[in-house]
């Protein structure tokens, strides 16, 4: 065909009353035109397409009718907008850049490219409105289920109650929010997590360098902070889910002088259980919690803070025993926590300040049998009671900074009491209480001492003393500690020392800078428990026993070696990490065969002394801007314990040789991805799997009066199939797309998308020779929910 003709036929089919779409494309910062802009008209590049010239300037061909105009440029985040053909339209468009969007995926709260420039390894944090996004377990946001997407970060099954990391068990990480511990950090035996994120302002997890203000733990610390109250405007929000509803006020009290927030979250929805699973239809659930800050501006240069945080659970179900030796109706499990902060702050200078804190925690877990017949409520009863003064003294300069402290902590604890309630057949039981003073002074210098060359040193030293009233033990000398073995006994009164531990524990980290975006770090780091969860089952229930160290157990003593390489791409858009890590833990705790803590007045001879190493490699690729933000990671990680029988070699485990872990799982890949659809929708994808953990299977079967039963062997021999899962979340922000002082958010998930039975464990019943399965979530759960907040 001819040129001319061919032109006269496009232009014939042309709509006669199209318009022209004119504009120009600025950057929202300084005005600059953008060049080489790509301007599509409804998604179609081809037909309808083109793009900036040297000015920014565009002009497009507008046909009659409704459509979506999609701006795009290298380094800026897309822009979009509805317009209406029939008539000429002119825009003027600003595009912001992504190097000044607020990052989804950080490592700390200290500078945009901190990974590179700070000297600390293994600092980790996820922003809260990123959590928030995430697909949740029936609509719940979960900040430890979403912790689990960061490498070195696992659990033992859905419902863990905590979380391991690199290594630690456990109670080997310390949990704060707003400098309050918590002993229990999940509702619904490990299904949900206490933490409203509603009242959460940011986290942090040192999982590698541990600055020397933290001890008492030997792994990990997770630090949750709190929202501050609003000083100047109102603002209300909520939320209604099929587990839980809650409601969060903010509201200045005294304008620009005192504020208070207030969240609370409340579960009464156990109907919901069956339908997520049938081994969930025996039990019942209900829980709740409330948080409150209050904030003083006493002056310029002085600040009070007080933060108070409620917790209750009651969890009735025939999956887990009761008492021993009640013939019960039922057993329900209720456990509470009431902790309280106060916190004086005051800037002596511009570069001095000083920060007074007074901490009173109670975690109180009880254990509820209905004797049969008699209808007498038969309650076991344990309390941790923990108090805290600490005060600390910072400098900051240009390039230094310098942090010096002083804590002291009291821990109380009643290890159990069996209180009848009026049954007749069952007597009063008191273990004796434990008290015990934890002491420690600290200090932390980080520097830059050139462009290239940053240092982080610290050094505290503990002092941990046993107090009385108490009676001690002591064993006959190359024997385990049992009944068999008592040799004397010592009686100490109040307040008096039957035991101390103390020792110095040093922190380092060094980087080394490449290049302005890339470095290498080193790292170093030793931290004293004085404190630890006994127990028997693979992950300590809310109920599980905790133990100060005394005359007979000792404090476990950790040591963490780093080294990671970061870099830094495309103006911090994208970070690539990778560290390795070797961790060794010496006086570590495990359990003697059929060991039971209950009542137990001396639980050592329930206890066998070992030893644990950890190392592991993580690797991180993370984008922190733009429409589509998100992380992939990989974990090659090993945990090994080891019980040599070095006092009784009766006493060994798998003939003293290195065992697994329960939290064992070698390979663990993560992919979370979040895709910002403009103000109005999110999607968001989770990918995870890792290696099954480890269990204890049968070697076979041992016949015994008329009956089989199972013979165990080694322990954690066997391993749980590969645990993998897919979830899904679509965010819909204010449907009504009007600045409306009410806004809506409607949240729908799906959790375990495709249905995939992951076993949680695997038990094995009497003389029967299948084993049984258990999953808690073994089908898609959908759920939604909704929000709001009013301004």
């Amino acid at each position: 065909m001819k040129p001319l003709p061919l032109l006269f036929l496009i232009i014939l089919s042309l709509p006669l009353k199209a318009q022209i779409l004119s504009g120009t494309i600025r950057d929202s910062v300084d005005n600059a035109p953008l060049q080489k802009a790509a301007v599509v008209l409804d998604y179609e590049k081809i037909l309808r397409g083109t793009y900036t010239d040297t000015e920014g300037k565009f002009s497009l061909l507008l046909p009659p009718g409704q459509h979506v105009l999609i701006v795009r440029h290298v380094g800026y985040l897309p822009y979009r907008v509805n317009i209406s053909g029939g008539q000429n339209v002119n825009l003027d468009i600003r595009l912001q850049s992504v190097s000044a969007q607020l990052e989804e995926v950080v490592v700390s709260d200290k500078g945009y490219d901190r990974t590179v420039r700070e000297p600390l390894l293994g600092v980790s944090r996820i922003n809260i409105k990123t959590i928030e996004r995430m697909p949740a377990a029936l609509g719940e946001v979960d900040i430890l289920r979403s912790l689990q997407l960061l490498p070195g970060v696992t659990s033992v099954g859905e419902a863990a109650n905590g979380i391991n990391i690199r290594g630690g068990n456990t109670d080997q990480s310390l949990i704060l929010m707003d400098e309050m511990p918590i002993f229990n950090p999940t509702h619904m035996f490990g299904l949900f997590s206490v933490f409203p994120a509603d009242a959460v302002r940011g986290l942090d997890l040192y999982k590698g360098n541990v600055p020397a203000r933290y001890g008492g733990r030997a792994a990990s610390v997770l630090d949750i902070s709190l929202k501050n109250p609003n000083l100047t405007q109102f603002s209300m929000s909520g939320g209604i889910s099929l587990v839980s509803n809650k409601l969060t006020a903010d509201m200045p009290l005294i304008k620009g002088k005192l504020g208070l927030i207030v969240s609370a979250r409340g579960s009464f929805n156990s109907s919901v259980l069956p339908i997520i699973s049938k081994k969930l239809d025996s039990i019942k659930a209900n829980f709740g919690d409330l948080v409150g800050k209050l904030f003083w501006r006493i002056d310029q240069k002085n600040t009070m803070t007080a933060s108070a945080y409620f917790s209750k659970d009651i969890f009735q179900t025939n999956l887990i025993g009761g008492l021993a030796d009640i013939n019960s109706v039922n057993t329900q499990y209720r456990h509470q926590t009431l902790n309280g902060m106060v916190q004086w702050f005051s800037a002596l200078t511009p570069k001095l300040n000083l920060q007074t804190t007074a901490v009173s925690a109670s975690y109180r877990p009880d254990i509820l049998s209905v004797e049969s017949g008699t209808g007498s409520e038969v309650t076991l009863r344990q309390e941790i009671r923990y108090k805290q003064l600490k005060s600390n003294l910072n400098y900051q300069t240009d390039n230094a900074k310098t942090e010096i402290g002083i804590s002291a902590i009291h821990y109380g604890l009643n290890p159990g009491e069996l209180m009848p309630g009026g049954s007749v057949n069952i007597a009063y039981v008191k273990t004796p209480d434990e008290n015990a003073l934890e002491t420690a002074i600290y200090a932390d210098h980080e520097r830059s001492i050139s462009d290239k060359l940053a240092v982080s040193a610290g050094l505290r030293y503990s002092y941990f003393m046993n107090l009385g009233p108490r009676v001690v033990r002591q064993y006959a000398a190359g024997e385990t500690m049992s009944e068999s073995s008592i040799i004397d006994s010592v009686s100490y009164g109040a307040w008096k020392v039957s035991k101390a531990y103390g020792g110095f524990e040093p922190r380092l980290g060094i980087r080394y800078a490449i290049s302005p975006d890339m470095s290498i770090k080193i790292g170093y780091n030793m931290m004293r428990q004085y404190m630890q969860a006994i127990t028997n089952t693979t992950t300590p229930l809310p109920t599980a026993r905790w133990k100060t160290s005394d005359a007979n157990i000792k404090p476990q003593i950790s040591q963490l070696f780093t080294i990671g390489w970061l870099r830094n791409l495309k103006g911090n858009t994208f970070e690539v990490s990778a560290e390795a890590y070797w961790r060794t833990t010496s006086h570590t705790l495990d359990y003697k065969s059929g060991a039971d803590f209950m009542l137990q007045p001396y639980p050592e001879t329930q206890l066998l002394p070992g030893k644990s190493k950890a190392y592991g490699l993580e690797m991180m690729l993370s984008k922190k801007k733009g429409e589509l933000t998100g992380w992939l990671n990989y974990t090659y990680a090993r945990t090994l314990n080891r019980v040599d029988g070095s006092v009784d070699f009766s006493q060994q485990i798998n003939n003293g040789e290195w065992y697994r872990a329960n939290y064992d799982r070698p390979h663990s890949l993560n992919l979370s991805i979040n895709i910002n659809q403009g103000k109005y929708h999110s999607f968001s994808f989770n990918f995870v799997y890792s290696t099954g953990r480890p269990f204890t299977a049968p070697e076979g079967q041992v016949y015994y009066r008329d009956r089989l039963y199972p013979y165990y062997g080694e322990r954690n021999q066997a391993r749980l199939p590969d645990y993998h899962r897919l979830d899904f979340a679509w965010n819909i922000y204010n449907p009504s797309m009007k600045n409306r002082r009410w806004q809506g958010h409607w949240a729908f998930t799906v959790y375990n998308l495709y249905g995939r039975k992951n076993a949680y464990s695997i038990y094995f019943s009497g003389s029967e020779p299948n084993p049984y399965r258990l999953a808690i979530f073994a089908t898609p759960i959908p759920s939604l929910s909704y929000n709001f907040q009013f301004k």
